[in-house]
């Protein structure tokens, strides 16, 4: 008869915790609404003159040139058509330099980085202040003796100089980074590919360039950037056989105005190239560039 006496002395707990618990999750989550609006504010605020661009190129002159912005227009291809017709061989000849500049920097940064990052010798920190110090040289500052010098040896509007040029534009950044990629590899890894037998070309094709490879896509992607947008040196260095896609753009401002149309749909057309690579290339750029942040 004692269990039914110790089942009604029994006193309901009063849950004084969990009314705080809903208020704190409430206040969490308007938090992370007010950071998401925020966030995709500031994106759409960025990304809108892009959108304006790409919009215009669909306009005619008329339209595109108007004191008040018209949202509302009977879209045409015809500045994208004329722009296909005068710009291939500016497309091609920033085609050719990109590809070939890019496929001899990391050639070339490849074993520089290894040099300098897993067999360091004791002036390795002068080296590489030595390569970055090239990157601090104003450009206008070499326009003239390198002007002279071309000149000199008759390649002035050539398609080669301008890839020398740009593979030493981009070649002291690229050894920075492939070296900060290879300082990731496991010292472990290496002496146990040497401990097996592998020599040095097989301890690259089967430990180091797989390890590296969003490493290397990232330096690959961001020389592809810099050279493609390379203007001072296209400018002034070639004459019309070499010139490249941004001298091209240079050509829409004349002495009767801005073409805003075509210079739209000329821009636009010259974005596409390194937007579709960092696409393609999105999740080598992303692992590439957070190499080393996570231990």
């Amino acid at each position: 008869m004692s269990t039914p006496a110790s089942t009604t002395t029994k006193q309901p707990s009063t849950p004084s915790e969990p009314t705080s618990a809903p208020s704190r999750k409430r206040g969490g989550s308007a938090g992370g609404t007010a950071f998401t609006v925020l966030t995709w504010a500031l994106a759409l605020i960025f990304f809108f003159p892009v959108f304006w661009m790409a919009l215009t190129g669909f306009k005619n002159e008329a339209d595109a040139y108007t004191e008040t912005p018209r949202l509302f227009f009977a879209p045409t291809l015809t500045q994208f058509q004329n722009v296909l017709d005068e710009a291939t061989p500016f497309a091609v000849n920033s085609l050719v330099a990109t590809t070939a500049s890019t496929i001899l920097v990391v050639l070339l940064a490849l074993p520089a980085a290894y040099a300098l990052s897993i067999r360091p010798v004791k002036k390795t920190q002068d080296v590489l202040f030595f390569f970055i110090s090239t990157k601090m040289l104003p450009l206008v500052a070499v326009i003239v003796p390198l002007y002279v010098i071309v000149g000199q040896i008759g390649a002035l509007d050539n398609i080669w100089v301008m890839i020398v040029l740009y593979t030493a534009m981009n070649l002291p950044i690229a050894v920075w980074m492939m070296r900060s990629f290879l300082q990731e590899i496991p010292g472990e890894v290496l002496e146990a590919a040497e401990m097996d037998g592998a020599g040095l070309v097989k301890v690259w094709r089967h430990v180091m360039i797989p390890i590296t490879a969003p490493g290397i896509a990232a330096t690959a992607l961001i020389c592809v950037i810099f050279a493609w947008n390379e203007f001072f040196f296209a400018v002034n260095l070639t004459a019309s056989a070499s010139s490249t896609v941004p001298v091209y753009l240079v050509g829409f401002i004349a002495s009767q105005g801005l073409y805003f149309a075509q210079l739209s749909a000329a821009a636009t057309l010259a974005s596409l190239p390194v937007v579709i690579a960092g696409w393609i290339a999105q999740k080598q750029l992303v692992r590439g560039l957070s190499m080393g942040a996570i231990k």
